[in-house]
């Protein structure tokens, strides 16, 4: 018996120094790849700086490097964050002062804080709003007459698809398409496109509809037994879950609340996204997941994150790179360095935004979910990716598309729907479209290998290095296949995809792309270590 306990502790302990012994030379070849990409970055950016376009004048270093600003979105966020800061700081207070003075609950507030987004509106978008506000009214009349209906799901999606897809063929609708008369109000539009925003408000609508139709039947939602898996309702608090799942009240669904959601003011431009349930339940009692400390240091991460991407835009140009098409002229290994440092770009850019937002909301008492949970060098497959990525999104679709599509009975299937869909909601694109059903495409191998390894069952210590060694692997050729789709569909295009190929196919880019799938590999077992370890932790 002693024997026999005295091996497994011994061939425990082994295990445990291979894993040491594995973790230290992951971490020294993370740190040789890092330094490298870092070096040859600098020279990149010092060597073609002249061809690069979006480039202005920076603040940091002495003398003053140039600064990246070539995004759009982040130049345009960046540009007002003084005055959107001092907009938001302003609401918040009022807002606050206004619930504590006047013991304001969901009606008092959802009242206050559609006055406070409706003057956020007027300077957005001008007399624009009418249509916002058009469309809004009629799709609260389609919800309240057809809820009940059998239809009423079809109905509720055609309505806001056509939309979707109007607003943005027709370009917002300018006035003078109504008659001359209202022709001058096209002189009072605002500072910002009122129909990219409504996408936002698409969403809404749709949850909404959604929430007052399950309103009227019974909760499949099992509270006792969510409780006792979830962390944070142990503690006492309500978990965003259970904010969203608990039904409210049928004369909660007012036309007020309703409009309030739509466009309340923290998460009007770019979320994160949010239930109707989960937002009315946090008008009538604030969020209590967060303290004001932890509120607070939730902002100063911010602000560190915000000096990490005034750091990495002064000193890497690879947003430039991408829309300058000078990456043509580069090598593979030099093509993969900008790839991989616009995919890191984009996740900074989406993470300051995301949290921004979410912060001052935060400060209003109402919690929405997290964005990017996670670092998006932290994801090991396309499923992980997409759960903390734009995760509130993922939420939202997994509440209101995936599961009434049939859920993972009809996963291959529903993969297909929900992606093209996404394409068509961010914009109508070609390239969108190709970046969704590329995604699907490389979708469907990582689903049928999951649903193997599932049925397989590691018996073995063999057994279990070499399905831990096959996870790896696929990890380095899923995140491969996640590269390419984003470089397809946010920088190089459908027509760049076989240019791409070829040059990844030459004798030097063989050579790039084994190099690319063995940092992935090492990369993906790190972060199976990060994962154990967590789960160590907990």
């Amino acid at each position: 018996m002693n024997t026999n306990k005295n091996s497994s502790n011994s061939k425990s302990g082994l295990k445990q120094k291979q894993n040491k012994v594995e973790l230290l030379l992951l971490v020294l070849y993370a740190i040789g790849f890092y330094t490298f990409c870092i070096r040859r970055s600098l020279h990149l950016s010092r060597d073609h700086f002249s061809k690069l376009r979006g480039l202005r004048d920076g603040w940091l270093f002495s003398p003053p490097r140039l600064n990246d600003v070539s995004d759009a979105q982040w130049r345009n966020f960046r540009s007002n964050l003084p005055i959107l800061s001092l907009v938001f700081g302003i609401f918040t207070l009022l807002a606050n002062i206004c619930r504590k003075l006047f013991h304001l609950r969901a009606r008092g507030m959802s009242v206050l804080w559609l006055f406070l987004s409706l003057i956020y509106l007027s300077y957005l978008h001008g007399a624009c709003i009418l249509f916002i506000f058009l469309i809004a009214s009629a799709n609260f009349l389609l919800v309240k007459i057809f809820a009940q209906a059998k239809y009423f799901v079809f109905l509720l999606w055609i309505f806001n698809l056509v939309f979707l897809f109007c607003n943005r063929i027709y370009e917002g609708y300018p006035f003078s398409k109504f008659g001359e008369q209202w022709e001058y109000l096209d002189n009072f539009r605002g500072t910002f496109r009122w129909h990219i925003c409504f996408n936002f408000v698409v969403l809404r609508m749709i949850s909404f509809g959604y929430d007052y139709h399950w309103a009227h039947r019974d909760s499949r939602f099992d509270k006792e037994k969510h409780i006792q898996r979830c962390r944070v309702c142990k503690s006492g608090k309500n978990c965003y879950q259970i904010l969203q799942e608990r039904n409210v009240h049928l004369n909660d669904y007012t036309f007020t609340t309703y409009l309030s959601y739509l466009v309340y003011a923290p998460l009007y431009i770019a979320g994160p996204i949010m239930s109707f349930n989960s937002f009315a339940s946090q008008l009538d009692v604030p969020q209590t997941q967060y303290s004001i400390i932890e509120v607070a240091l939730y902002g100063l991460r911010w602000v560190f994150g915000l000096s990490l991407m005034e750091l990495m835009t002064h000193l890497f140009y690879f947003n430039a790179f991408a829309i300058s098409a000078s990456w043509k002229m580069l090598s593979p290994m030099d093509i993969f360095i900008i790839g991989y440092g616009v995919i890191n770009f984009m996740w900074l850019k989406f993470f300051l935004i995301w949290r921004y937002f979410r912060f001052w909301s935060l400060i209003a008492g109402i919690e929405a979910p997290e964005n990017m949970p996670k670092c998006v060098n932290n994801c090991p497959n396309l499923e992980s990716f997409w759960k903390n990525w734009h995760a509130s999104f993922n939420k939202w679709i997994v509440r209101y598309l995936y599961i009434p599509l049939g859920g993972s009975q009809r996963k291959l299937l529903n993969i297909w729907v929900i992606f093209t869909f996404v394409a068509v909601w961010h914009d109508l694109e070609w390239k969108l479209l190709s970046w969704a059903w590329l995604t699907c495409l490389f979708f469907v191998p990582e689903l049928l290998v999951k649903s193997a390894a599932n049925a397989f069952q590691a018996k073995g210590a063999l057994e279990g290095f070499i399905f831990h060694e096959l996870r790896a692997a696929g990890g380095a050729i899923t995140i491969t296949c996640l590269m390419v789709a984003n470089l397809v569909g946010y920088v190089i295009g459908p027509s760049g995809f076989s240019w791409l190929i070829s040059q990844f196919l030459s004798k030097e880019g063989l050579r790039v792309l084994g190099f690319m799938l063995l940092t992935f590999y090492v990369g993906t077992k790190l972060m199976f270590h990060i994962s154990d370890a967590k789960q160590r932790m907990q």
